[in-house]
């Protein structure tokens, strides 16, 4: 993801990734602070050089190697999903979640399809 370039730009970037975030979460009402907390939280993630780091899942002999950013992966932490442990995912685009077992769950970019 590359870094915003402006204030405005950061400030547009961070008001559709709570939009995404509200809608996501239902369209519960009256958690907006929380919505542009946590964009604001993600989008400054991304825009900062870290390490990323991946998961591979197969399905139907297809392997997704899914990339997050361990700072905005809600916590999650390397070994929580097991391999061979059966796990509930979706796919929504080029996106991949991942049921956790405390049942938050890890959003992914898939960067890769093999099979």
């Amino acid at each position: 993801m590359t870094p915003p370039t402006s204030a405005a730009d950061l400030h547009e970037r961070i008001r559709r990734r709570a939009e995404e975030i509200y809608f996501r979460s239902g369209r519960v009402p009256g958690r907006d602070l929380e919505n542009w907390a946590q964009a604001e939280k993600e989008i400054l993630d991304e825009s900062t050089p870290s390490r990323r780091t991946a998961v591979v899942v197969e399905v139907d002999g297809v392997q997704y190697i899914g990339e997050y950013a361990p700072g905005s992966s809600n916590g999650y932490q390397f070994g929580e999903i097991t391999r061979g442990a059966p796990i509930q995912l979706r796919f929504e685009g080029n996106k991949m979640f991942l049921r956790r077992p405390n049942g938050a769950e890890l959003e992914t970019t898939i960067v890769q399809r093999v099979g």
